[in-house]
């Protein structure tokens, strides 16, 4: 197939070079031109430096997928492409929008004939290798064209990959595929953090963590990570303990709530990561300060030092 793809960065480049691989023409667009003159030299992708070249360079029925950022980005992006495409063409937006978003846009998109597709993909850099686990909303005869362009980007062609119900819910299985991430990450870490705090076993991490990756019933994917991290510097003295968030879980979370589902691994999970941004536990300072009031317990101050005395 032809397939124009806008945004080149880590995951939308990878993307490019698995569907050159799978013997598709990838016509590609960047905001930073440099990107899309690599993987012209690279590739072979053809390259076109604005949304108007994308859309002359592809041949009708046209395909276009967007790897940009959620929210403001993806609107105007799609809002451009509107006046650009015409009857028939499909815009898949890969990214990590809300779903409600999603299901405005296809929307919008369908008074003037333009078919919507939102695809949470997940995979993340290791994509190229691994391939893509692609959760896929839409009107199931648009999916069923696009089938070439899912089957190649898949870890297998009839696996990882398929349509999960109408427009929407590609990202808001993606939504929840996120939360779950979350709490599993969450765990993992814990569960790290006591074994390393054990010190008379002096455990030797990525050895544990090797362990694991074999016939337990927690090995996963993201535990082979942590082995390969573990292996570089056990004690993490180049890391920051700061933890960002897409987004996603965010959203999971209000659902959650929305939907009156308990989800309380995901949501602390959630509170954690926001938590390690913190520069300052104000309410930490001030749950020392109420307990001495009530209780007359120690309050520790800045110049103590800090020592580790139990109350």
């Amino acid at each position: 197939m032809e397939i124009g793809i806008v945004g080149l960065g880590k995951m939308g480049g990878n993307i490019a070079r698995k569907l050159v691989a799978g013997g598709h023409t990838v016509v590609g667009y960047n905001l930073e031109p440099l990107l899309t003159k690599n993987l012209n030299a690279e590739i072979g992708l053809r390259p076109s430096f604005s949304l108007e070249e994308l859309v002359a360079e592809l041949s009708p029925v046209r395909t276009i997928w967007l790897m940009i950022p959620a929210g403001l980005p993806t609107e105007m992006t799609i809002d451009s492409l509107k006046s650009l495409l015409d009857k028939g063409d499909v815009i898949i937006d890969g990214g990590n929008s809300n779903y409600k978003d999603s299901v405005r846009r296809s929307k919008e998109l369908m008074r003037v004939g333009i078919n919507f597709v939102d695809v949470g993909t997940s995979g993340g850099i290791w994509g190229l290798s691994e391939g893509y686990s692609m959760m896929i909303g839409g009107e199931p005869e648009v999916v069923d064209k696009l089938e070439p362009i899912f089957s190649v980007l898949a870890p297998g062609k009839d696996k990882g990959w398929g349509r999960v119900g109408p427009v929407g819910a590609g990202h808001y299985a993606k939504m929840i595929h996120n939360g779950i991430e979350y709490g599993l990450m969450q765990a993992y870490a814990e569960g790290f953090e006591i074994l390393r705090s054990k010190k008379e076993f002096d455990f030797d991490l990525k050895n544990i963590a090797e362990i694991w990756m074999h016939g337990s019933v927690i090995r996963s994917w993201l535990l082979e990570l942590i082995e390969e991290i573990l292996k570089s510097d056990e004690e993490l003295r180049d890391i920051l303990p700061w933890v960002p968030d897409s987004g996603e879980g965010r959203w999971a979370v209000a659902e959650a709530i929305d939907l009156d589902v308990p989800a309380p691994v995901i949501t602390l999970s959630l509170q954690k990561r926001i938590q390690t941004r913190v520069h300052e536990d104000y309410s930490a300072k001030l749950l020392a300060a109420i307990r001495n009031r009530f209780g007359g317990h120690e309050i520790r101050h800045m110049e103590s030092g800090g020592k580790d005395e139990q109350d």
